[in-house]
């Protein structure tokens, strides 16, 4: 029987780099939500890909960045926790641009705590002359030793073989922590409430949807058909944007609730009946309590 090996792998790096897109990429199933929006991931999510005798348990982090309130705090913590309990790291940096504060702070993580680390250059497809790439590989190399440097597109798919085969690479001798079958340690009720908050993301504009939570307050399936009835209550921060997020009579909290129904019928494999409410919590971002019952608190 051949040895089962595994890796702990966290995926980090700035806002809107594409971590997400690239685990649900690796994983081949959406359980984590992206927006072309910064800040979408606001909690640690775990994914699980098992391949024969080895098996990759991610860990996708909140985007890196100076916290505006208790809200990014937490997410802030999230990432710096996750650094310090894997085998390794995958850091997620855009394809254009320059090394930011944040990445530096980050590689400066991986060389006090030396945790192996691969680079993925992600979005290639938005440079048309590839040898553009070579500049900006190198001025990561130049700060730390990456084990391996991988342009990829998390969008086409270019390059995410290669980079998958870097990942396996990293496993060692271990036991599977997870059944094989198990793509996330994420509830169907906290996939639910990311489904949704997505759809508010889509389709609102401004800070609106970065003041938003959502709480799953019922998630049955029907005894007598195969029907999933949920409610959701979406939170916001000031009697204007509820106003904004339901629309005039109720068009945009439609427009949200259908798209967030068709991808839980997707994730779910059955018909869903969803029912969505809007209330106001004013600065909930900046109110532990709140953000402690909407499971936005870090947990170590």
């Amino acid at each position: 029987m051949a040895e089962t090996k595994t890796a702990f792998i966290a995926i980090v790096g700035c806002p809107n780099a594409g971590k997400s897109t690239i685990l649900n990429r690796l994983i081949g199933e959406k359980i984590a939500i992206v927006s072309p929006k910064p800040q979408t991931t606001r909690t640690r999510i775990m994914g699980v890909l098992t391949r024969d005798e080895t098996q990759l348990v991610f860990t996708d982090t909140p985007g890196y960045h100076r916290p505006m309130n208790l809200l990014g705090e937490n997410m802030k913590k999230a990432v710096e926790f996750s650094i310090g309990d894997v085998d390794d790291c995958l850091l997620v940096v855009e394809a254009t641009g320059r090394v930011r504060t944040e990445e530096k702070q980050l590689i400066e993580r991986f060389q006090k705590e030396k945790i192996p680390a691969i680079l993925a250059i992600n979005k290639i497809d938005l440079v048309p002359d590839k040898t553009a790439l070579l500049e900006r590989i190198a001025a990561y190399t130049a700060l730390y030793d990456f084990r391996a440097v991988i342009p990829v597109s998390a969008k086409t798919g270019d390059g995410m073989k290669e980079l998958l085969d870097e990942l396996m690479a990293a496993a060692q001798p271990s036991m599977h922590f997870f059944p094989d079958d198990t793509l996330t340690d994420q509830p169907e009720k906290v996939i639910a409430a990311e489904l949704i908050r997505e759809k508010l993301l889509m389709h609102l504009d401004q800070e609106i949807p970065h003041g938003t939570a959502v709480e799953i307050e019922f998630f049955r399936e029907r005894e007598d058909a195969d029907i999933v009835d949920i409610e959701a209550t979406i939170y916001c921060e000031k009697t204007s944007h509820k106003g904004i997020i339901i629309g005039k009579n109720g068009e945009m909290l439609k427009r949200i609730s259908t798209g967030a129904r068709r991808d839980l019928e997707r994730f779910l494999g059955c018909r869903v009946n969803l029912h969505c409410w809007v209330k106001v919590k004013e600065d909930w971002r900046n109110r532990g309590g709140l953000i402690r019952n909407f499971g936005l608190d870090v947990k170590k």
